[in-house]
């Protein structure tokens, strides 16, 4: 059975109670999410997480982080090093989106040394390797698609990113549509290709039941992409994009019965006033499945600035309701990211969910920013540091501007307001006799 089948039934698994010691909560109610659909625990049956978690409502806002090769960098070794900064800047998950050098093998190191839920997105291998022996995209064939699906089940990826929903009946609302930027996710395009070329139908939602089957034998979370996504904010909240959402709702309800874990994929560029609103239709239309959101980015304008255009973002859709932040790193829409723009990405992505989850009222949450506000009460820099979601970098920071006297910092010095009220109250105004 999968955890999601066993939740239904009442039973609480290891992965259920790890997760739920980690978030704070009563196993029993943690079962009750998964059965329910509204909180799912990645984890293939093939490889055993040693950081399982949990994604969904009420819980911790979790954050992925993408990593992977690409054509012109194909070497593996980077990519593991962007996972060792994801993993210690806190990323919650890790997706590997590599479009270059040896495939299956940077897939099986990354998995080898990520202890946190692992992504892919199949259709990306599928299209690389029909361009590798001399065939266009379109040339892709429904077998290739399914036997990837089940090679990267079989090597233990817990998550995968299948772009159901872009089917015929959504392409034709493109005829009533005006956008710009037409299709931006990668793996979406490819679909839309094939499809047009090949006069077919989606081979993902038409043999949506074989999808389901492999992700039942290996207990892999379904993430329903939104290959409709909207890549700029002109494009946002359009027909297209929710035509191919209420698809993925009817989808959810489909895979619930045959057991398997879903989240919904949201778009990537929305205005600002629109973020709340995305959440709270994905929520009505999905059914209270778990929401994964990219970004999403609040501006098209900020090209090296993306990650706090997400975070901005991100911080609105998790307050409304989304569940797991898909990072963007500084490096977005202009180059693959370094290692040093993967853990500002996750970072960044961080404080949004951590801002959210003050307003859900997550277990932990606001306790953490009151043991700040107490440590700044006493000027004790080292508990500062130790609570920050950034250590490193607020104990540099501390460092290269020196200790003025007094334990102040130099921004203020003898002027520090902490250190003034702390005199004030000796004075008779504060008295306790009085």
């Amino acid at each position: 059975m999968t955890i999601k089948e066993q939740a239904q039934k009442g039973i609480i698994t290891k992965e259920i109670e790890i997760c739920a010691l980690a978030e704070g909560i009563e196993p029993e109610k943690l079962r009750k999410l998964v059965a329910e659909g509204k909180a799912v625990i990645p984890a293939n049956k093939k490889f055993r997480l040693s950081r399982p978690g949990a994604i969904g409502e009420g819980l911790r806002t979790k954050v992925n982080a993408n990593i992977g090769t690409s054509r012109d960098f194909p070497e593996p070794e980077p990519e593991l090093e962007k996972l060792k900064a994801a993993l210690a800047a806190g990323a919650d998950a890790i997706m590997d989106l590599s479009t270059g050098g040896p495939l299956d093998e940077i897939r099986k190191k990354i998995r080898e040394n990520c202890p946190v839920p692992l992504g892919t997105v199949p259709i990306y291998q599928v299209a690389v390797e029909t361009v590798q022996n001399n065939k266009s995209i379109v040339e892709m064939t429904v077998d290739h698609m399914f036997k990837v699906i089940e090679k990267q089940a079989e090597d233990g990826i817990d998550f995968m990113t299948i772009h159901c929903g872009v089917t015929r009946t959504v392409l034709e609302r493109f005829n009533y549509s005006q956008r710009i930027l037409g299709v931006v996710s990668r793996g979406g395009s490819f679909l839309v290709e094939w499809m047009v070329y090949n006069d077919k139908e989606n081979p993902f939602y038409e043999n949506f039941d074989d999808l389901l089957a492999i992700a039942k034998e290996y207990d892999i979370t379904l993430s329903l992409g939104d290959g409709i996504r909207p890549g700029c904010l002109a494009d946002a909240t359009d027909g297209p994009q929710i035509q191919e959402l209420i698809i993925l709702g009817e989808l959810t309800l489909q895979a619930w019965e045959a057991g398997v874990q879903v989240m919904i994929e949201g778009p990537g560029h929305v205005p600002l006033d629109q973020v709340e609103t995305n959440v709270k239709l994905e929520k009505r239309i999905c059914h209270g499945a778990p929401f994964y959101v990219l970004g999403p980015l609040v501006t098209d304008i900020a090209p090296g600035y993306d990650h706090i255009g997400c975070a901005i973002g991100g911080a609105i859709a998790a307050a409304a309701g989304a569940d797991f932040l898909c990072y963007v790193t500084p490096a977005e829409h202009l180059r693959l990211p370094t290692v040093e723009d993967v853990r500002e990405g996750v970072i960044a992505a961080r404080i949004a969910g951590h801002a959210a989850d003050i307003v859900k009222g997550v277990p932990g949450a606001i306790e953490k920013d009151i043991a700040m506000a107490k440590a700044r009460a006493r000027l004790d820099w080292e508990e500062q540091i130790r609570l920050s979601i950034d250590p490193e970098k607020a104990k540099h920071y501390r460092k290269e501007g020196g200790v003025s006297k007094g334990k102040a910092c130099t921004m203020c010095g003898e002027y520090c307001a902490i250190k003034v009220f702390e005199r004030a109250k000796l004075k008779k105004f504060f008295s306790k006799d009085e």
